[in-house]
């Protein structure tokens, strides 16, 4: 079974977070959410949601992606996070899957690895990617990295991580059942 670690740093975007946990289990794929603090998390719309871990009882390596939720300040709560910056270096240096939806694109730039990447992010972050090759799509991919624009695309999102993870077939299995429309 396919496995997906979602990180949750305070101020996350809670529609991108738990959309993307939501589908990815539809589609079978087995999720664990680490937090960047213990105990519960509170979005950047005061929505709290539990982790099943703290960032530092998990391994990324153990997981077939690593995902990051968008919003403000939760994006931040990343990009200073030093663990999560190795996370996303070792990831994209060893061919390990990466998502990022809304602003967190930009941690893959804090990251060091967003030169010559082809993605996309929240529209306000675009100037962040002068050295990217940037698109204005609902989602992106390039080898081992999907990022999407934000909460409006986060479906959008899933439904990609499922594809990436469990194929098309289970992708399009997924998007008919939840009534996401022709995938």
């Amino acid at each position: 079974m396919a496995k997906a670690l979602v990180l949750l740093a305070p101020g996350f975007e809670e529609i991108e977070a738990i959309t993307i946990i939501d589908i990815l289990r539809r589609g079978d794929v087995q999720v664990t959410v680490a937090g960047l603090e213990s105990g519960p998390i509170t979005g950047s719309h005061q929505i709290t949601v539990t982790p099943d871990a703290h960032i530092a009882d998990t391994s990324h390596h153990e997981y077939d992606i690593l995902i990051l939720p968008g919003g403000q300040p939760g994006t931040n709560n990343l990009k200073s996070n030093p663990t999560v910056l190795r996370w996303v270096r070792e990831r994209f240096e060893r061919g390990q899957m990466i998502g990022a939806i809304c602003a967190a694109p930009t941690v893959l730039h804090a990251a060091g690895i967003a030169k010559g990447l082809r993605l996309t992010s929240y529209p306000s972050e675009k100037d962040v990617f002068k050295e990217s090759i940037y698109l204005e799509e609902a989602v992106v991919r390039d080898r081992n990295v999907i990022t999407s624009r934000g909460v409006g695309t986060a479906q959008h999102f899933g439904i990609a991580l499922v594809e990436a993870l469990q194929g098309k077939e289970k992708a399009r299995d997924v998007a008919e059942r939840i009534l996401f429309g022709r995938y």
